[in-house]
């Protein structure tokens, strides 16, 4: 650690801009890429031993300084930097309800590498919270007993953040988000190679590893959502007495109708949980249906994480 800190102080101050966070009374001057941000070394201290470690280091004589504050080269994009010290040092910045994807990933990058342990975990906790690991969880998250199109309330929502949301997970080893959100951009991003226009002028694409599990996992999907046990196993064969049908013409018939309504438009929605319309069915096969379709969604959160390749639910970690 001691041999970390050292490597990351300057010799030379260049050309630089103060930023908006410039304490007048602070003690230390972080720089990133010719921008400066003047802050304290006890509250840095107090949130990451690397810090801590660092302000125990006697400092070399030819150190760099501004106004007697020691400066420190931080090899980090500025934009990181600047959300990382607003968590630190605005009260309100992270008492908002949803913080931008790019704030929540420098929260997770520094926190990791300078060990702000507390705001990495508030950043993961965002994440998780989005991309549960239990379908309790998930559930929790429905409006109006719609899951698709998720609505993010922990992150600011915009067209493709799901996608970032993978990029940003994968990279950092958050792995227990990738199952839920894998399958959320199976299910609503077609073609992936394409991407998707954010709104800024810039695309949220998934790197080619990741376009290729969810292809994979597309196709595992699509010839799971069928058989036995899964969500639409009972629209392949029924799997109770169907003498106990009071109305074999007209179930046979809702049977059909959903089936092709499965096939032809939402053919992965294998975690819906809307009703079925209980009009058309009679109330014996109505029950099976229901009973049989709640049992196969949770059959299918169960094995999510196999579909792309990952470890089951108990054996997968977040690697921080």
């Amino acid at each position: 650690m001691i041999q970390k800190a050292r490597s990351i102080k300057i010799q030379n101050v260049s050309a630089t801009r103060r930023s908006e966070i410039w304490y007048g009374d602070g003690s230390v001057v972080l720089q990133a890429r010719g921008t400066q941000f003047r802050v304290y070394w006890g509250i840095l201290a107090q949130q990451s031993s690397f810090f801590r470690d660092m302000q125990s280091l006697p400092q070399p004589s030819d150190q760099p300084s501004v106004d007697g504050c020691p400066v420190i080269e931080l090899h980090d994009d500025v934009a990181d930097v600047e959300y990382l010290l607003k968590a630190l040092f605005v009260p309100t910045f992270l008492a908002q309800a949803a913080l931008p994807l790019p704030a929540i990933g420098a929260l997770v990058r520094l926190g990791r590498k300078y060990d702000f342990c507390d705001l990495l975990d508030s950043a993961v906790a965002r994440l998780t919270f989005e991309n549960p690991t239990t379908i309790e969880k998930l559930d929790a998250l429905v409006i109006n007993g719609k899951p698709y199109p998720h609505i993010p309330t922990r992150i600011v929502r915009y067209m493709g953040w799901m996608m970032d949301v993978i990029t940003l997970a994968r990279e950092n080893n958050i792995l227990s988000v990738l199952p839920c959100a894998y399958y959320r951009a199976v299910v609503h991003y077609t073609p992936l190679f394409d991407g998707v226009p954010r709104g800024d002028g810039t695309m949220a694409i998934l790197a080619p590893e990741d376009q290729r599990q969810c292809m994979l996992a597309r196709d595992r999907l699509m010839k799971a959502r069928f058989q036995p046990g899964y969500s639409y196993g009972w629209l392949r064969k029924w799997e109770y007495d169907i003498s106990e049908c009071a109305d074999p013409a007209s179930c046979a018939e809702a049977r059909s109708a959903r089936l092709h309504f499965y096939i032809d438009c939402v053919p992965l929605w294998m975690l819906n949980r809307n009703p079925l319309d209980q009009r058309v069915w009679c109330s014996t096969c109505y029950h099976h249906v229901t009973e049989s379709t709640l049992t196969g969604r949770k059959k299918l959160w169960e094995d999510l994480p196999k579909f792309f390749d990952l470890p089951p639910w108990n054996e997968l970690k977040n690697d921080l």
